[in-house]
């Protein structure tokens, strides 16, 4: 049997971090609120009633009907900037980028030190392809705040986008500062110090991801790659058998475990490795050669 000797590449992308925030009236309160029992024709022509109704919509996922209600508390008080700004939050969830930008404009027009906002032109700028916009407005949001962790790890992201890897590294390391059970901020700080071939930095970040959660199947499948990058292949094999055993149909750990498995020439292994990589891709473009030499 031949021998096949490239590895394939590692997760091909950072993990992004969580859902726009809301703001609950003119400052931030708890995230329920209760609304007065009055009849709606008395409260209809209060702002804080569209705007109260518009953010229980959003929160049980009533974008539309959100971003309606937010608009009538924006005609009855034009220089509601939290209205804005959760209408904003509302069109971000829906992809509408443009306007969900135009929105949280209009609410920094109002209030200028609102970081939320910053983060969330931060966010669209990112998803339309702008990094360089995007990483300017994480600045400002951290400006504001200094501890904004999110914008810390997001503006990571955008600038390993850019390939501004030791300001990424940066970025993540005080996200992780911040809040250390972050598994994602180790985990997108270990994938940057990889791309640096700092593959024994990374493998620490990757520890620490699934010290933290030790169901993380991506952080042992990356692990394992940097592991095989040492030419350790036997803790490459654990590796991606963990990721293996918490995800049975996971193509890409039983395609680099085989290749693994070649590596410390364990031949029949490797095939029946590779054998369930066909299984699951049929069409995958190692299929003619596996089945070939195997």
């Amino acid at each position: 049997m031949k021998k096949r000797t490239a590895f394939i590449g590692a997760i091909l992308s950072l993990i992004p971090f969580g859902q726009p925030l809301l703001i609950k009236t003119g400052v931030v309160l708890s995230t329920t609120g209760l609304m007065l029992s009055l009849p709606e024709t008395v409260q209809a022509g209060d702002n804080s009633y569209y705007f109260d109704r518009a953010y229980d919509k959003s929160e049980r996922g009533d974008d539309y009907g959100a971003i309606s209600d937010y608009t009538k508390a924006i005609e009855i008080n034009p220089l509601d900037d939290a209205a804005y700004h959760n209408r904003g939050v509302a069109r971000e969830k829906l992809k509408q980028c443009y306007e969900a930008i135009a929105d949280y404009l209009r609410a920094i027009e109002i209030k200028s030190d609102r970081p939320k906002s910053y983060h969330g032109v931060g966010n669209c700028k990112s998803e339309l392809g702008d990094f360089n916009g995007a990483i300017s407005a994480y600045t400002k949001a951290i400006q504001i705040n200094p501890n904004y962790q999110s914008a810390y790890y997001n503006r990571g992201i955008d600038k390993s986008n850019l390939k501004d890897y030791s300001g990424a590294i940066s970025d993540y390391t005080k996200a992780i500062e911040i809040d250390p059970n972050d598994e994602k901020a180790y985990f997108n700080r270990g994938f940057v110090k990889g791309k640096l071939k700092n593959h024994s930095g990374a493998i620490s970040d990757y520890t620490n991801a699934i010290n933290i959660n030790p169901q993380y199947e991506k952080a042992y499948y990356n692990r394992g790659f940097s592991k095989a990058e040492l030419k350790d292949h036997y803790g490459a094999i654990s590796d991606y058998t963990n990721a293996i055993d918490i995800n049975p149909n996971y193509k890409s750990a039983y395609k680099n475990r085989g290749i693994s498995k070649e590596n410390i020439g364990d031949l029949q292994g490797a095939c029946s490795d590779w054998r369930q990589t066909i299984y699951l891709s049929p069409s995958d473009v190692a299929a003619k050669w596996v089945r070939n030499q195997c």
